[in-house]
Order: structure tokens, then C-alpha cells, then sequence
């Protein structure tokens, strides 16, 4: 289909008496058409991304924008009396928890626009990440049904189906194509488990609790069905093409294991070499070592799964045998070596009763990578240090990136047509070109001011809308939007923000500039503390919202159901990006890279890729405060007294205490007195304050403090806003996917 006959059918689209649903899967399935209609054959090496997760979020804009029509469908539907945003009710399909599955997305996104073919492998969840809800200021987990509004931008391959066996069941996997449009189309495909009722649970809920038997061997299932079903089909296309012959299926076939969900499919691809082609172990193996390659995600021990081997044997004998044989290769090699049995016990795929997948991923793997420069060391120096002493060669850093496309260009349009107006709109092609912006900065700034005061009034308009909660437009913007979990820190700016209303109401705090705090953020279900830690905020929120004296002053905000659809505003309309986890623990994160890109000055620790972020954009432009490393380090093996720290800091006992002394209710859970034993107390399995919040609480506040100082004179701080934008094209992940494709996948465009 050409461009202009798609433009002419939208412009004969009957539009009268439809709904917005109607609509929305009628448009959706003609720029489908004519999305598909310019696909190409299919390249001959080909790169695959498994990945647990898959966070697209809203295919309706994104998809409309790669084609390249965005613009005229708006004016077409505006001629018709239509407003495009009205598809903003269409909710995203959640089929990813954070950082993880949104990269595994943004790498889609930049392969097709540069041309690259790399397809996607995951799981059609029927529910996705739950949809979450705040009531009585608690997380509340609601079914999220994604595909009650259609799924127009995905093809059921029911021709090309496959089975997956258990030792106790037999399932259907059917394949959903979902195209990703760029000079290529791409294809993430997505398998539904079908069969008995059993079989479907397998693709019914993203992450189910784990806590049972009965969710780990759940959770094992969907790992096992999802890497079985992609492997097998590459076996089987490969046979179709070249016969029995596989000694050259690594030079076809690239295969990325995102974390450590998908390595099971090692074990299956060795399986189904040897046990169905007969093919020698050893030379299986040898296929598998130049075709897996394993990004590393954490270094966060309960994310480095293990899993346990009677579970494995229990519904997949076959898998477990092989394991056991594998183990047993890897004995023999680490001995030629000349490894100690101490260093065979720290690589080993095998420990008493538990397979580690993570040192499976790294045995086979032909490379291996951290995803920013300071995770990557960590890795090599700690958590696979004997592995890199024995194979440094395998050891890679692949900083994350973002997609421009979807992080820039389309949630902020208004920035991406001043970028045009200044330099030119090369840099939508060649990402590389926005550095050009560093030549203009000052004088763009007076219009940069009033974009983001556009951007703040979207998003503001948005809140009220979804919150109930009123803005003033002039406010400065402070979010932490992100996964909750202790590492992140989400408490540590929770005690800021008290400490901040303290000084405001005795005050000690003079001159304050009026802000409020956004946050975004859902718990694990069964995580305890992560739900404490929110419904605390919420009872921070509803103390500082209704006091009046605050109200020109200070808000603070926690959006429920926080989505890709909501960051895509969030990240558009702040001023200050709150990136503060525990130095070395955030691996890179991508949410700094969303903010810089759009004008945020990030607010954190040296960690993770804030590091590159200061290095390209100036420590000047940034507010960096905290703990690094090297002290963090020190403070565990010297020793560390939160307690102390509360004797002396009147401040800091002020805030910690209003967890316990009944200034805010915990609706008699006790998980606030929980959360206090944390800091001071400890549990069984940690220190008191081991992520050392209290440690870095009071350079958090003067950061924040600084960036409200500084905010006040509005042209200098956005010529800081500006020079993290025209420094953010080394965070795009057209960047990332060129470095994996030159160094890891040896791909063709």
C-alpha cells in the first residue's frame, strides 16, 4: 500500500456514530496494512531478544509516528471533528514490570529504525502487570484485561503453533506477531499458552506470586515455555533451510538472553540437538557457547535466579538430566584451567539441590554484558569476578539507551520542533546530531522556559484528571518515577519531604521556591516493605495537601496505575530527575535517560548511569550528592550506626520517628513499626539501614534545597535543562543497539 492511499482511506473513513473503541481498531488496522505492506524478506542472520517482558506500552501514537503519519492523521481527524488525543483512554498493554521490559521495547524500536533485524521472543500475557489502585492510601492489585479494547496491532500465526512438553502436561503455544515498524519491520512475537486450563495459566499473569510450590513451578513453566517455544522454532526453520547440518547455526542465528528468565533455553537448544538430531554433546555445546550471548541486569541477589533442582526434575526431567550433564562438562573444563575447587564452587551451574541460571548464562554465553560502566566493573571485579578471571574475553559494557523516538519526539513535541527550528531535523535520522543544540543553548532559552511550562500544564491537567489532585502551573517538578523497592530509595525522599515541611512550618526554610513531588511507582505484590513504603507517601501526600498553609507552597503527589503512558508525560513536564538509589545497586537504570532528554536535571547518587549522565552533561548541570562506592563499601565493612546518626540529627529523628509516634496511621498493619525496625533494628537477614538511607538523607535534602535555590533564577537553570538535552544523544538506544549489533550480533543492515 502506497503513503497516499493510505492518507485517502483515512480521509474516507465514516467516522459517524462510532466509538472511540471503533475507531481506534479501524485507523489502527489501516496503518497495519499499510505498515506490513513495505516489510522486507527476511534477512540472513538474524538476531533474537528473549525477554520475560515486553513493556510496548501504546502502540496507537508510537506506531503512527514510525510510519511516518502521525501528523497528517491528526489533521484528517481533526477535519472530522475529532481529537486524536481521545485514543489516550486506550490503557497500555502492560506486559513488563520497569526498566527491564521497557528497554527490551526501546531495542525493538531502534533495530527497526536503524534497519536491523532483530526479532523479539516473550509471552502474551492475558492480564499483564496488574492495574494498581490507592485506596486508603494502601496498593491495591486489579486485574489488568489490556485486550478488552481489541489488539488490531498483532497477527495470530495460528499455521505456526507449537507444542511444549512437561513431564505432566502438554501445551499449545500459538504465536501473536506484533510488527515494529522503522526501515525494516521487525516482528516481536508474542506465545499464548493454550490447552487445558492448566496450560493457559501459563500465559495468563505476569509475574504470579512465587511465595508457594505451587507459583515457582508457575513461574518455571512460563521461563521453560517461552525459551522452548522460540528455540525450537529456530531449530526447526534452520533444518528447512540447510537440513541436519548445525555446525553452522551460530552464524544465522544470534540469540540474546535478557537476564537470567530465558537461559533455560541453552539447555533446550543442547536438547534438541543431541536428543533429536543426534547430534555429539560436546559439539552441542559448542554451538550453543557461539550462538547465546546474556545481559546481566542486577546485581541484586534475589534477581539472580536459582532455581531449584527438584523442581526442575519434577516437571522437566529431560532439562534436568541435561543439566546435570552439563555440570558435569563444566567440572572437566574449570579443571583444565587449573581452578580451584573454591573457584569451581563459585562458576558452578550446579550447588547442592539449586541449577544457578546466572552462571549457566555466563559458562555458555559468548559475551557477556553489564549495562552501564560502573555495573559493569562491579561485575568483573565482584559478582562474576573468577568467571572474568578465567574468561575476561567474554566480559562487554553495553550502556542502556532509550528511543528517542518514542521518549522525545512523540511525548514531547513541542521540544522536538524547537530542536528542529535550531538545528535542523537531521538528528530525528542521526541521534548523533543533537549535540548541535550545545552551540544554541542560550539563545533558545526563553522558549525552552515555555515549553516546559507547556509540559507542566499537560501534566498537570492530567493529574487533576486521573488524580483529583490541583496544581499550580508555576511549580517546579521533582519525580521519582520508578519500580518500588528499597534499593530505589523511595523512602530516603519520603524523609526529605518531611524534613522540607518541617522547615517550611517552623521556618528555618526561607525563600522556598513552591514545588511539588511526583511520584510513580508499583510494589511487587508480595512485597511487604515496597507496599509500606507507599502507603506511607500517600499519608505524607494526604498531611501536606490539606494543610493550608502548604498549599502555595509545597504538594506531593503518588499517580496510581503509573504506566508508560504516564511517564511519557511525566518525564516531558519536570524540572528535577530524582535518580537516588544505594551506589552500586542500580545497574543503569533508563528512566535518568527519559529525563535528561527532555530538559530534567537529574537529582541522585553516583550510580548506575547517573555517572555518564554528569560525564556528558557537566557535574555543574547536575545536583549529585551521597555515598559512593568505594564509601558504601567501607561503611559495610567498618561498620555503620543509624541510630547514632538519629542521636545526633534532630532533623532526621523527626522524620524516621513518624513512622512510630502515631503522626501518621498505618491502618493498624503495623508496617510502619516494620519499617522503623529496618532502619534501626535490622531483620535476620540485614543490618539496620542496610541500602544507608539515614547516611545519605541530609545531602538530599541540600540537594533539593540547592535545586530550589537555583531554579530561582529561570534562565540559568535551564540553560543547565538544556545542556543535559543537547548531551543526551549518547542515551539513545539506536546507540546501544549499534554497539550490540558491531560487537555482539555481527548484524547486516
Amino acid at each position: 500500500m502506497e503513503r497516499t492511499e493510505f492518507i485517502n482511506q483515512l480521509k474516507g473513513l465514516d467516522t459517524d456514530g462510532k466509538t472511540t473503541i471503533d475507531l481506534y481498531n479501524e485507523i489502527s488496522s489501516l496503518a497495519m496494512n499499510y505498515g506490513l505492506s513495505g516489510a522486507k524478506e527476511p534477512a540472513d542472520r538474524n538476531a533474537y531478544y528473549l525477554s520475560m517482558e515486553f513493556l510496548i506500552g501504546r502502540s496507537f501514537f508510537n506506531n503512527l509516528l514510525e510510519l511516518g503519519v502521525l501528523e497528517e492523521t491528526r489533521n484528517i481527524l481533526a477535519q472530522k471533528g475529532i481529537d486524536i488525543n481521545v485514543f489516550e483512554e486506550i490503557e497500555d498493554a502492560a506486559l513488563g514490570n520497569g526498566g527491564l521490559g521497557r528497554l527490551a521495547a526501546c531495542f525493538l524500536d531502534s533495530a527497526a529504525g536503524l534497519g536491523l533485524p532483530l526479532q523479539g521472543y516473550g509471552i502474551r500475557y492475558k492480564y499483564g502487570l496488574f492495574k494498581q489502585a490507592i485506596v486508603n492510601g494502601f496498593q491495591v492489585e486489579l486485574p489488568d484485561d489490556w485486550q478488552r479494547f481489541g489488539d488490531p496491532w498483532s497477527q495470530r500465526k495460528e499455521e505456526e503453533k507449537r507444542t511444549v512438553k512437561f513431564a505432566d502436561m502438554t501445551v499449545t503455544a500459538v504465536p501473536y506477531d506484533v510488527p515494529v515498524f522503522g526501515k525494516r519491520v521487525n516482528v516481536l512475537r508474542l506465545w499464548q499458552a493454550e490447552g487445558n486450563a492448566d496450560a493457559e495459566k501459563i500465559s495468563e499473569y505476569l509475574y504470579p506470586a512465587d511465595d508457594t510450590e505451587e507459583g515457582k513451578l508457575l513461574r518455571l513453566r512460563q521461563e521453560y515455555f517461552f525459551s522452548a517455544a522460540a528455540v525450537g522454532e529456530l531449530v526447526e526453520k534452520h533444518v528447512k533451510k540447510f537440513g541436519k547440518r548445525f555446525d553452522n547455526f551460530a552464524l544465522y542465528d544470534a540469540i540474546q538472553l535478557n537476564d537470567t528468565h530465558p537461559v533455560l533455553a541453552i539447555a533446550e537448544l543442547i536438547k534438541i540437538l543431541t536428543a533429536d538430531y543426534k547430534v555429539r554433546f560436546s559439539a552441542a555445546i559448542q554451538i550453543a557457547k557461539e550462538t547465546f550471548s546474556y545481559t546481566n541486569h542486577t546485581v541484586m541477589p534475589e534477581a539472580l535466579e536459582c532455581w531449584s533442582a527438584d523442581l526442575i526434575k519434577k516437571i522437566l526431567p529431560d532439562i534436568y538430566a541435561l543439566l546435570m550433564k552439563l555440570y558435569s562438562k563444566q567440572k572437566k573444563e574449570l579443571k583444565k584451567l587449573h581452578c580451584t575447587r573454591g573457584e569451581i564452587s563459585e562458576m558452578a551451574i550446579y550447588s547442592p539441590k539449586k541449577f544457578s541460571m546466572a552462571n549457566l548464562a555466563v559458562f555458555i554465553g559468548n559475551t557477556v554484558n553489564g549495562v552501564a560502566k560502573l555495573h559493569t566493573k562491579i561485575l568483573k571485579n565482584d559478582l562474576f569476578k573468577t568467571a572474568y578471571k578465567y574468561y575476561p574475553e567474554k566480559f562487554q559494557n553495553k550502556t542502556n539507551g532509550i528511543t528517542q523516538r518514542r521518549w522525545l519526539m512523540l511525548c514531547n513535541r513541542e521540544l522536538s520542533e524547537l530542536i528542529d527550528k535550531t538545528i535542523g531535523a537531521e538528528w530525528r535520522s542521526d541521534i548523533s546530531k543533537l549535540s548541535g543544540l550545545n552551540s544554541h543553548i542560550e539563545r533558545v532559552a526563553d522558549e525552552f522556559i515555555k515549553i516546559k511550562a507547556e509540559k507542566k500544564r499537560q501534566l498537570f491537567e492530567y493529574i487533576e484528571q486521573h488524580e483529583g489532585i490541583k496544581i499550580p502551573d508555576h511549580f517546579i517538578v521533582y519525580a521519582q518515577v520508578k519500580r518500588l523497592h528499597e534499593y530505589k530509595r523511595q523512602l530516603m525522599t519520603a524523609f526529605a519531604i518531611l524534613e522540607i515541611y518541617k522547615g517550611l512550618k517552623d521556618g528555618t526554610i526561607k525563600n522556598f521556591y513552591p514545588s511539588v513531588f511526583i511520584f510513580g511507582a508499583k510494589s511487587a505484590p508480595s512485597y511487604k516493605r515496597a507496599k509500606a513504603i507507599i502507603k506511607f507517601i500517600n499519608e505524607i501526600a494526604g498531611k501536606v495537601n490539606a494543610d493550608e498553609e502548604m498549599n502555595g507552597l509545597l504538594k506531593v503527589v503518588f499517580v496510581q496505575n503509573y504506566n508508560v503512558s504516564y511517564a511519557e508525560k511525566i518525564v516531558a513536564g519536570t524540572d528535577a530527575s530524582l535518580q537516588v538509589s544505594t551506589a552500586g545497586l542500580e545497574a543503569s537504570g533508563t528512566g535518568n535517560m527519559k529525563f535528561m532528554m527532555n530538559g530534567a536535571v537529574t537529582c541522585g547518587t553516583m550510580d548506575g548511569a547517573n555517572i555518564e549522565i554528569v560525564e556528558l552533561a557537566g557535574r555543574e548541570n547536575n545536583y549529585i550528592f551521597g555515598a559512593e562506592v568505594d564509601e558504601i563499601e567501607r561503611l559495610k565493612s567498618e561498620g555503620y550506626d543509624p541510630c547514632a546518626l538519629l542521636k545526633t540529627n534532630a532533623l532526621h529523628n523527626y522524620a524516621v520517628s513518624s513512622l512510630i509516634d502515631g503522626t501518621f496511621p498505618d491502618g493498624d498493619t503495623g508496617c510502619f513499626k516494620e519499617l522503623y525496625d529496618a532502619l534501626t533494628v535490622g531483620a535476620s537477614w540485614h543490618k539496620p539501614d542496610h541500602y544507608f538511607v539515614l547516611h545519605d538523607l541530609e545531602g538530599f535534602v541540600k540537594a533539593l534545597l540547592k535545586i530550589n535555590a537555583d531554579y530561582q533564577d529561570r534562565t540559568v537553570f535551564a540553560l543547565k535543562q538544556l545542556k543535559n538535552t543537547a548531551n543526551s544523544a549518547y542515551f539513545s538506544s539506536d546507540r546501544t543497539i549499534e554497539e550490540y549489533s558491531s560487537c555482539i550480533w555481527k548484524l547486516k543492515k
